[in-house]
């Protein structure tokens, strides 16, 4: 079970735009790779233009399957994967946002949003050591000084008899 290609495409009037793509090549042999992404994208470009708005299709070449989804509004999407990959999936991922369709990935968007967070609450705490330590150099400094003063103070004061 693979998926090859995930396309998006805005369906024009003469011709479909392709918007973003990409594509998972490596079981192919490094000199087939860019030949078989090429044929790739323009199998799906000419699927989208072939296809209706409002629509859904699946096209079988050889072991692969092509499922295309038009939406009314002319953005398109395109899944290439081997015949062994369920459309019910291939259509589910390409009719909703991605993270809605696949229930791992929503739980990878909520472990990296949480990454983030506490990344932001370590790096705060860090700062505030820091400005903690500062405070406690700064102090140590200030009560070096003080007792300085005191001795000084003391010193001056011993030299005069007060009556």
């Amino acid at each position: 079970m693979k998926l090859y290609s995930l396309s998006v495409f805005y369906k024009g009037e003469p011709k479909a735009v392709l918007l973003k793509a990409a594509y998972d090549v490596s079981s192919f042999s490094f000199f087939q790779r860019s030949s078989v992404q090429e044929f790739m994208t323009f199998t799906s470009q000419l699927i989208v233009e072939r296809s209706a708005k409002g629509s859904r299709a699946s096209v079988k070449e050889q072991e692969y399957l092509c499922h295309v989804y038009v939406r009314s509004d002319s953005l398109a999407g395109v899944v290439i994967a081997d015949s062994e990959y369920p459309s019910r999936v291939a259509f589910t991922l390409l009719e909703k946002n991605p993270r809605e369709a696949d229930p791992m990935s929503k739980v990878q968007a909520e472990l990296d949003e949480t990454k983030i967070i506490l990344h932001n609450t370590m790096e705060s705490l860090l700062e505030r050591g820091e400005k903690l330590d500062d405070l406690v150099s700064k102090s140590e400094v200030l009560g070096t000084q003080s007792k300085a003063f005191y001795k000084t103070a003391r010193k001056q004061n011993s030299c005069c008899a007060i009556m």
